[in-house]
């Protein structure tokens, strides 16, 4: 069974969604014959390569509200992330491109398959929210690409160009095809979508469910009637 999830480096919401989700699996009968994999999603394509200005500014502007009213509800999910067990520096965040991570997400994906890939996905995270680095700055996306055991050279290489640029475009347009305006959204085994950080008991439903629609059982109709079995066949009794 696959779990496809459309999420972004730099959104809060898809880290608590993560641990959600991995909770769920954990207590996931059949967590061994699920395969996760990260599909790109970029909130801000028009943010700059390289963030300086922090992040409470910009989002508080797009929404029409004050830098202390922003403040006061990163504050919020900085605490509803501590009981997820991220201890999140929202407030330090800067805004930033993120297209680079995506691309070098698709790479770990196609030369190290999905559990590099989710090594990498959890390694920008956590260089994003826990230690507040600049995720589209190619020191911090080279230092996180190493960590999980991508080659050097292949990782320089596709930093310095577009490589896996339509991948993203494409994981992106795949999102919309689905009706997906925001992050995390989740589609299992292609058959269920689930949109944002859903309480675990609703990823542990969603798993229930479609693990069995892989496994249908068979509905027995009609009334009891004499069978053959390792003992013989049942014979009528006789009026």
């Amino acid at each position: 069974m696959r779990i496809e999830i459309w999420s972004d480096v730099v959104c809060p919401w898809c880290y608590v969604g993560k641990r959600r989700l991995e909770r769920a699996l954990d207590g996931f009968e059949h967590a061994d014959e699920v395969e996760v994999v990260y599909r790109s999603f970029e909130l801000d394509p028009s943010a700059p390569r390289h963030g300086h200005e922090l992040a409470t500014g910009v989002i508080a502007r797009r929404y029409g509200r004050t830098e202390a009213e922003m403040r006061e509800s990163q504050q919020q999910l900085i605490d509803l992330g501590a009981g997820e067990g991220l201890a999140m520096r929202l407030l330090e965040n800067v805004h930033t491109n993120t297209v680079d991570a995506h691309r070098l997400l698709h790479l770990a994906l196609a030369e190290g398959g999905p559990a590099q890939q989710r090594e990498l996905k959890e390694a920008l995270l956590a260089a994003y929210f826990l230690r507040a680095e600049d995720v589209g700055d190619h020191e911090v996306l080279r230092s996180a690409a190493l960590s999980v055991g991508l080659d050097a050279g292949r990782v320089d290489e596709v930093l310095a160009g577009d490589e896996y640029g339509d991948a993203v475009a494409a994981d992106v347009a795949q999102a919309r095809a689905y009706g997906a305006t925001g992050v995390p959204f989740f589609v299992v085994d292609e058959r269920y979508g689930v949109s944002g950080a859903q309480p675990t008991e609703v990823f542990e439903q969603v798993l229930a469910r479609a693990w069995a629609d892989r496994t249908p059982t068979i509905q027995v109709v009609g009334d009891t009637a004499e069978v053959c079995g390792p003992d013989g066949c049942e014979v009528p009794a006789s009026s």
